[in-house]
């Protein structure tokens, strides 16, 4: 690894952003970042879901291992890469930006800091471990401005299958979900039980706490990273 390289700004993806990250990216390798778990712990009020009814999403929660993708961003499309990750990723501020020690697995191991979203445990946003039940409950009836819930499941699992990634919890929740949300490219019968499936269970109820006019400006202080990465 060049000392570009080590110096470049460096993105973990273990949700969404692996397989649409939305930025251009120098390069792209398999990489594992200990200490924190993909979990779904996140209430979903805009991109998977509504203030009405929630969605589930990822985040990464304390403690285990989680693998997903490095990505190395050029430094001249730095300030560029941060906005667009900014007015995606912190609609209501309930990731908090961190350079953590990530490993890539395809260099030889070696140790880069990257950014990475970590969830914030004290958002009115995060539901923590919730039973295999309750997500599939939320997951099948959430859609927002970036599609529906079950599409959001599916696409990360698939994307981590293609990776060789494992994970037998996600794999689970798919099962309960249902067989739909296991579409191959292009089967429209599937796709078209679950967007039935996500009317069906849009109009259940949700019992999770609102989030109040002041919510986002409480935790956004703690959103961004320091001066000289802004």
């Amino acid at each position: 690894m060049s000392r570009r390289g080590q110096h470049d700004l460096w993105i973990f993806a273990y949700g969404s952003l692996m397989w649409r990250p939305g930025f251009e990216a120098e390069e792209v390798v398999h990489a594992r970042l200990t200490g924190w778990r993909r979990s779904f712990c996140i209430y979903s009020r805009f991109h998977r879901g509504s203030p009405r009814r929630p969605g589930l999403v990822l985040g990464l929660d304390r403690g285990g291992v989680c693998e997903g993708l490095a990505f190395r961003v050029a430094p001249e499309a730095e300030r560029k890469t941060l906005r667009y990750l900014r007015e995606r990723e912190q609609v209501a501020s309930v990731y908090r930006e961190a350079l953590v020690p990530l490993t890539l697995l395809e260099r030889d191991h070696t140790e880069v800091q990257a950014l990475a979203y970590l969830v914030e445990p004290a958002h009115p946003s995060y539901a923590g471990r919730l039973a295999l039940a309750e997500q599939a409950h939320l997951v099948r009836g959430g859609i927002g401005r970036s599609g529906n819930n079950i599409d959001y499941l599916a696409s990360t699992v698939a994307h981590l299958t293609k990776l060789g990634i494992r994970e037998r919890e996600l794999e689970r929740l798919m099962g309960l979900v249902g067989s739909y949300a296991s579409r191959g490219p292009g089967n429209r019968d599937t796709r078209a039980s679950a967007i039935a499936m996500v009317r069906e269970f849009e109009r259940s109820p949700v019992k999770v706490r609102p989030l109040q006019s002041g919510d986002a400006q409480r935790f956004c202080y703690r959103s961004v990273l320091s001066a000289r990465r802004s």
